[in-house]
């Protein structure tokens, strides 16, 4: 073990990760592209509802917390890989690496939290409708993230204080950001006990919110199941058709990650980051777009946005 003077020597990192990709730039200004998209997005949805009293409601609450995540899950990677790949900028100091890995993995289990009290709300919604706004107050839904935030970062604290001390040996890292695995393979350290630990409490956190999730949709479609109208049945599922693919966007590239590392499939570095990059960016750039174009009120309000703009631009023809 070397002592902690090594970290004084390696002040920062070099990321490897892209060294082999064939077109750096193109891939770059795609995946710009796809960062401004989401953020822009995210931040339309975010407007609409704070803006629009008639949406102060739990499930856009919900949704605003949503976009809220993916926007800074987002920012907390794909910049720095932006960098990398369009001028070349592939170092971080000690420190910035370090805060990076904590907003990585801090919006990365947000994701999921949020995700799963969106569920909850969907439950409450459909399976006792007569008692949802007296249970599911607008406070009552802010006082829950806040309480989410603040479990999750006391959480992941120990995580962070688990490495924080870690001496440092090696300056490249073959990774395209600071995440926990990256700043554990350039520690001096036997990566296999922190691995595990990590392993222990990422399943904990993924299965544990996708097991409520389940467990809220089965008592939903036991509830619709029962429902004699057919109207009814159309429309509480219609209710719950936007956060089913929002789950879907999120937990299958998840899940194929988790079971192509279990089942012991080797992967190269472009494989594996590819694994890594995707379900960043696709959930957080589907999911406002599927709450625009599938929520009545949001894509209501877009039409009437666009309604007014296309008069304008035919008098100024």
């Amino acid at each position: 073990m070397v002592n902690n003077n090594s970290r004084k020597v390696i002040t920062e990192f070099v990321f490897a990760g892209f060294d082999n990709v064939e077109r750096p730039l193109a891939v770059g200004v795609v995946m710009l592209i796809l960062y401004i998209l989401t953020m822009v997005a995210n931040t339309v949805n975010i407007c609409f509802i704070v803006m629009d009293k008639r949406l102060h409601q739990p499930m856009y609450i919900f949704i605003c917390h949503l976009a809220i995540v993916d926007m800074l899950y987002c920012t907390s990677s794909y910049p720095t890989m932006i960098g990398i790949l369009l001028i070349g900028y592939k170092t971080i100091s000690y420190k910035p690496c370090i805060v990076q890995m904590f907003a990585f993995q801090y919006s990365g289990s947000m994701e999921m939290f949020a995700i799963a009290v969106m569920a909850f709300d969907r439950f409450v919604a459909i399976s006792i409708p007569l008692r949802y706004s007296s249970l599911l107050t607008n406070l009552r839904c802010v006082l829950i993230t806040i309480l989410l935030w603040l479990v999750v970062a006391s959480v992941l604290s120990m995580l962070l204080a688990s490495i924080e001390s870690l001496p440092v040996c090696y300056s490249t890292v073959k990774y395209t950001f600071c995440d926990y695995a990256s700043i554990i393979r350039a520690s001096c350290a036997d990566p296999e006990p922190y691995f595990n630990d990590a392993s222990i409490l990422t399943t904990c956190l993924i299965f544990g919110t996708f097991s409520f999730i389940c467990l809220s949709y089965i008592k939903i479609f036991i509830v619709i199941s029962r429902m004699t109208s057919n109207t009814d049945k159309k429309k509480a599922i219609h209710t719950c058709l936007s956060h089913i693919i929002v789950i879907t966007c999120y937990y299958v590239p998840t899940f194929t990650r988790i079971v192509l590392t279990r089942v012991g499939v080797v992967l190269t570095l472009e494989e594996r980051n590819g694994l890594m990059v995707g379900p960043i960016i696709v959930p957080s750039l589907v999911n406002p777009f599927i709450y625009c174009f599938r929520t009545k009120e949001i894509r209501n309000k877009l039409f009437k946005i666009f309604s007014k703009v296309e008069p304008v631009v035919k008098r100024k023809q």
